[in-house]
């Protein structure tokens, strides 16, 4: 492995992060911003294109607003590099004022964009739920 891939894994380590912080924050415009501008994050039931479409994927709906506590928690990440475009799998678990909440994969194809690196796609992947979760999500395999 080269210094520049240990440096670029690192940043996209930054970016695993700085999506889940945003995200538990509710600061959703900080959160689409982690993807390219033609970026695309897919999850259960919805997905959204560019950074406006993923705010706008995220915002869709109804809050459950017994929900005041969501920590999602990223292990294990497995990230490869070629050049500007780079792989990602990553797994995670999320916690809610209910306890343990739901568990997944995260599937990523990453680019790097002169704001650094991005999500070009992200495809969310919800293992296991708790039968009390708080989010109206299916379980998809």
């Amino acid at each position: 492995m080269t210094e520049q891939q240990r440096f670029d894994r690192e940043d996209i380590r930054d970016l695993l992060a700085r999506y889940t912080y945003e995200g538990d924050r509710g600061r959703i415009d900080a959160l689409a911003a982690c993807f390219a501008k033609d970026g695309v994050l897919e999850f259960p039931g919805n997905s959204g294109t560019g950074p406006a479409g993923v705010k706008a994927a995220l915002t869709s709906g109804e809050r459950n607003p017994a929900i005041s506590f969501i920590r999602h928690h990223i292990t294990n990440p497995l990230i490869e590099v070629d050049g500007d475009v780079a792989n990602a799998r990553s797994y995670f678990a999320v916690t809610s004022n209910n306890g343990p909440d739901h568990s997944g994969t995260y599937v990523d194809r990453l680019v790097r964009t002169e704001q650094g690196w991005r999500f070009a796609h992200r495809l969310v992947r919800i293992d296991w739920q708790a039968e009390n979760s708080l989010f109206r999500q299916m379980v998809t395999r």
